[in-house]
C-alpha cells in the first residue's frame, strides 16, 4: 500500500496540477484577506468593551447628574466647567508627552505620519481627560475617545497580533479598523463607523486598503456594546412621511446656508486652535479659559430660554429634545449659535474630544428653524436631518458618512435622497475648509505631477541582493541583520531570480533555517520595469492586487538589474518636490 501511496503522490500529472492549484491559490490569496478574520474580530472586541466602558461613565453615571444640576442650579454652570477643565488640562500638560496631540487628530497624524504607530503610555489618561472634558459639560461627545480608544488599541494590537502573518504596512489599516469600530459602537451604526474612519483620514478619497478589516471590526464592535447597552438607535426620528421634488429644491437651498456657515465655522476653529497650542501659558490655563468661556455659552442660554436644552455636554438629550419638542426658531438658532461657540471654547482650547454631535446637532437644529419659518414645512424633521448632514459634510469632510449616519443613527432612512442633496451641496460651498488640521488631499492628486518622470530618477541603486543557494540562517545572519529593509532581491547565481520578503520568514520555524534555502521562499511573480517605466505606471503596479511590495528595474537589452521601486521611493519623491515648491524633477 505504502508503495501504491508513494506511486501516486509522485505521479508527474498529479504534481503538475498540485502546483497548478498551488500558484492559483497563492495568486487569489496573495494579500493574506484570511489573517483579518482572526484579527479584526479581535479588535471589534476590545475596542467594544472600551467604549462601552466609556458610555457607561459619561452617559450613566457622570452627565445625567451634573446635568441636572445645571439646570436647577445654572449659576453652577461656570464654576463647574472651570473645575472640569482645569482638571483636564493638568492631566494633558503632567501625563501626556504633547498635551496637543489627542483625539481624532492624534489618528489622522499617524495615519499619514507615523504608519499607524501610536504611543500607549498617555493612553490612559488621554482617556480621563476626555472624560473630564465631555462630562463636565464641554461641548463635545464620545466619538473623540472612541475613535482615539480604538486606533490607540488597534496599532497596540498590531504588536501582539504579528504572528496571525501581519507585515508593518497592516498597522495603518489596524489603526482605521480601530477607529471604525469605536465610531460603530459609541453611535451604534456599524456602518457609519466602517465609512467615517476610511474617509477620515482624506478630504477627497477613501483609505481603500482597510475596508475589509473595518468593516468586520465595526460589526463586532457594534455587537459587543449592544450586548450591553441594547441595539437601539441613540436618536429617536420619525421620518415616516416620503418627499416631493419642491423638498429637494429646499434642501439642495439648505445645504447652501450650512455649506457657508460650516465653512466660516471651520476656518475659525483652524485658527483659533492654532492659536492656543502656539500660546506661550501653561495648558491648563488655556483650558480653564476655554472652559470659562463655554460655561458661558450655556448659562446664557438657559437664561434665555427656561427649559431643558442646554448648548453643553455630549447633548444626547438635545438631539431627541430637538425631534421631538416644539421650539421657536429663535430658540434653534440661538441654540445653535452658542453651540458652534462652545464647541469652538471647548476643543478649541484643548479639550479632548471631537465635534461630531455638536455639528450634527448644530445643523439639526438650524434645518428645524429653517422649515418652521423659511418652508413652513409639516414634516421639520426632514430638514433637520439634511441640516445634520449637511453640517457633517462640510466640517469632516465626509459626506458619505453624513448621510449614512443620519440614516443609520436615526433611523430616518425616508429622506436619505434629500440628505445626499444636502450633504453635496455642503461639501462643495465649504470648499477645502475641515475642521481637521491633518486630513490631506489623497497622494494621487500629487503623484499626477510625477506622471512624466522614469522610474530611475526615484529607484535605489545601491542594492542588497542575496543568492538562492544561501540558507535562511545565513540570509538572517549576514542580511537582515545589518540592512533594515523588508524585501530583498534573490539571484540565481548572475540572473535575478526574483524577491525575498521578511515577513515569508514566518513560513519556516526558526530550527528549521539552516536546512531551508532562500530559493524555497522566492517569490518569483515579482514585476521588472525598464528604467525610462513611467512613475504613474509604477506606482500602479505596486497598488494592484498581486500585492507586489517592490518593483525590479531592469534593463531591457541585457535584463542586468539596475535598481529597484518601491512606494516609499516614489512618497520620498512626493516630498522632495513639494519641499521644492512642486516644481522640477525629484533630483
Amino acid at each position: 500500500m505504502s508503495n501504491l501511496q508513494s506511486r501516486i503522490l509522485n505521479h508527474p500529472l498529479l504534481r503538475k496540477y498540485t502546483a497548478l492549484i498551488h500558484e492559483d491559490l497563492s495568486a487569489t490569496y496573495s494579500r493574506d484577506l484570511h489573517k483579518w478574520l482572526i484579527v479584526a474580530p479581535i479588535v471589534g472586541v476590545v475596542t467594544g468593551l472600551v467604549t462601552t466602558l466609556l458610555a457607561k461613565i459619561i452617559l450613566s453615571w457622570m452627565w445625567p447628574p451634573i446635568l441636572a444640576y445645571y439646570l436647577s442650579h445654572p449659576l453652577a454652570i461656570v464654576p463647574g466647567l472651570l473645575v472640569g477643565f482645569i482638571i483636564t488640562g493638568l492631566i494633558m500638560q503632567y501625563a501626556t508627552p504633547d498635551p496637543d496631540e489627542h483625539s481624532t487628530e492624534e489618528i489622522i497624524r499617524s495615519y499619514h505620519e507615523h504608519q499607524g504607530h501610536i504611543q500607549m503610555r498617555p493612553f490612559v489618561p488621554k482617556l480621563l481627560a476626555a472624560i473630564t472634558t465631555v462630562g463636565f459639560g464641554g461641548s463635545a461627545a464620545l466619538e473623540g475617545p472612541s475613535i482615539y480608544g480604538g486606533g490607540a488599541l488597534g496599532s497596540w494590537l498590531w504588536a501582539k497580533l504579528r504572528r496571525f502573518r501581519l507585515e508593518p504596512r497592516d498597522r495603518r489599516i489596524i489603526l482605521i479598523s480601530g477607529a471604525a469600530a469605536g465610531m460603530a459602537a459609541v453611535f451604534r451604526a456599524p456602518l457609519t463607523g466602517l465609512v467615517f474612519a476610511i474617509e477620515m483620514p482624506y478630504k477627497d478619497d477613501l483609505a481603500h486598503e482597510a475596508l475589509l478589516p473595518s468593516l468586520i471590526a465595526s460589526v463586532v464592535s457594534y455587537a459587543t456594546l449592544a450586548a450591553f447597552l441594547g441595539a437601539k438607535p441613540l436618536f429617536d426620528f420619525a421620518a415616516t412621511a416620503g418627499f416631493s421634488r419642491r423638498d429637494l429644491l429646499w434642501s439642495a437651498l439648505l445645504g447652501v446656508i450650512c455649506g457657508g456657515i460650516v465653512m466660516a465655522f471651520d476656518i475659525t476653529f483652524r485658527r483659533a486652535r492654532t492659536f492656543a497650542v502656539r500660546a506661550s501659558i501653561p495648558h491648563w490655563v488655556k483650558l480653564a479659559i476655554g472652559g470659562f468661556l463655554t460655561g458661558l455659552c450655556g448659562l446664557i442660554f438657559i437664561l434665555l430660554f427656561k427649559g431643558p436644552l442646554i448648548p453643553l455636554g455630549p447633548n444626547y438629550e438635545a438631539v431627541n429634545n430637538i425631534l421631538q419638542n416644539p421650539h421657536s426658531s429663535m430658540e434653534l438658532v440661538v441654540f445653535g449659535i452658542l453651540k458652534l461657540a462652545a464647541t469652538l471654547f471647548s476643543l478649541g482650547a484643548g479639550g479632548v474630544s471631537a465635534m461630531f454631535v455638536p455639528l450634527f446637532l448644530t445643523g439639526g437644529s438650524f434645518g428645524t428653524a429653517f422649515a418652521q419659518s423659511i418652508v413652513h414645512s409639516a414634516t421639520p424633521d426632514l430638514y433637520a436631518a439634511v441640516g445634520m448632514a449637511a453640517f457633517l459634510a462640510g466640517g469632516y469632510k465626509t459626506p458619505l458618512t453624513a448621510v449614512i449616519f443620519v440614516a443609520e443613527a436615526t433611523g430616518g432612512h425616508p429622506y436619505i435622497v434629500p440628505t445626499l442633496i444636502g450633504a453635496a451641496v455642503a461639501y462643495a460651498i465649504s470648499g477645502e475648509a475641515s475642521v481637521s488640521g491633518d486630513q490631506r488631499l489623497h497622494e494621487a492628486v500629487q503623484v499626477a505631477e510625477l506622471a512624466r518622470i522614469p522610474v530611475h530618477e526615484v529607484m535605489q541603486k545601491q542594492v542588497i541582493s542575496v543568492q538562492a543557494s544561501r540558507n535562511l540562517r545565513e540570509f538572517v545572519d549576514s542580511v537582515t541583520a545589518h540592512h533594515r529593509h523588508n524585501v530583498f532581491p534573490v539571484y540565481e547565481g548572475h540572473q535575478i531570480l526574483g524577491v525575498i520578503s521578511l515577513w515569508s520568514l514566518s513560513k519556516v520555524p526558526p530550527q528549521k533555517w539552516s536546512q531551508t534555502t532562500v530559493r524555497e521562499l522566492t517569490d518569483r511573480r515579482v514585476m521588472k520595469v525598464p528604467p525610462d517605466c513611467d512613475v504613474m505606471e509604477a506606482l500602479s503596479l505596486l497598488m494592484n492586487q498581486s500585492g507586489q511590495h517592490m518593483l525590479l528595474v531592469t534593463s531591457p537589452t541585457t535584463g542586468k538589474l539596475e535598481g529597484v521601486v518601491t512606494k516609499s521611493d516614489i512618497l520620498s519623491a512626493l516630498r522632495a518636490r513639494g519641499a521644492n515648491g512642486g516644481s522640477g524633477h525629484s533630483k
